[in-house]
């Protein structure tokens, strides 16, 4: 399976730009449902015309409230084999911040496979990557992230990045990437459950939440929590009112069918079997910190 090219926003059908613009009309007043214009939207799923923004800095007809457009510079990193759900959902929100230009960066412009067998393309290579982007993230998985670790160029362009953006952002394992890049020390920050223990020894200290926001560092627990990072860098970045419009956008209500996501709801032989499985994965972890 291959991915389309990512631009700065996607192409949506009918049904959801109306539902995006009811949206906006109800945070910003009715009035504003007739200023959102058309031209905002791309309708042909087809055309081989970029899409607009899916919301528009540039609708000039539009009066933005303060504090919902700006100019952010993110630098999401690829490398074979993260976690294909680390990025996309983080991803899918900051593509909906106006103004916010968001770059999928790696070491060549050939496609990464991710470790579900999904092929991305990058958008831009390191060496033409934003010398102070305004976010670094950083994805997560197993192997390939232990390979992205040991891999000289990949760990010095995070770590050259992460001295020079605004905020060095992770989601899973990403952060122990961060932390072989030498951008954890002294900070607290969180990981993959089964990898958060061993953050102490690249000097972080390691906190058993959700989204851990330590200064400038922010770092997102296993997977899933890419969404909750994700949102919490948009109210952050933009404002609550912004934010819970792109929840609402998302449909983002979890209601899963089990209440076991973490590892103090599961079953204790469930999670001493998933940790006995990677054990050989958190030794290497350990050598990277040698």
């Amino acid at each position: 399976m291959k991915t389309n090219p990512p631009t700065e926003s996607a192409t949506f059908p009918t049904e959801r730009r109306r539902f995006l613009r009811n949206t906006l009309a109800t945070l910003l007043g009715a009035s504003a449902l007739s200023q959102i214009p058309n031209h905002s939207f791309a309708d042909d799923p087809k055309s081989s015309t970029p899409a607009e923004p899916l919301l528009s800095v540039h609708d000039h007809n539009m009066h933005w409230p303060p504090g919902w457009t700006g100019n952010e510079q993110i630098v999401m990193l690829l490398y074979p084999g993260f976690t294909a759900l680390d990025l996309f959902g983080p991803h899918h929100m900051f593509v909906l911040m106006m103004g916010a230009k968001v770059h999928l960066a790696a070491k060549t412009l050939d496609p990464v496979v991710t470790d579900t067998g999904i092929e991305v393309r990058p958008t831009i290579s390191f060496q033409d990557a934003p010398e102070r982007p305004t976010i670094l993230f950083v994805p997560g998985g197993t192997g390939g992230t232990l390979d992205a670790a040991k891999d000289e160029v990949t760990r010095n362009f995070v770590a050259e990045k992460g001295k020079h953006a605004e905020f060095v952002t992770s989601v899973c394992t990403g952060s122990v990437l961060l932390g072989a890049a030498g951008l954890l020390e002294g900070y607290k920050a969180t990981s993959h459950w089964i990898t958060r223990d061993l953050l102490s020894e690249f000097g972080a200290t390691p906190v058993d939440q959700r989204v851990v926001v330590d200064r400038n560092r922010i770092t997102g627990a296993g997977v899933t929590s890419g969404l909750d990072f994700g949102l919490q860098m948009v109210k952050d970045l933009r404002n609550e009112e912004y934010a819970e419009a792109v929840q609402l956008f998302a449909e983002y209500d979890p209601q899963p069918p089990m209440d076991k996501g973490c590892e103090a709801k599961a079953d204790p032989q469930i999670s001493g079997l998933l940790m006995h499985m990677h054990e050989p994965f958190r030794q290497m972890v350990k050598q990277l910190a040698e």
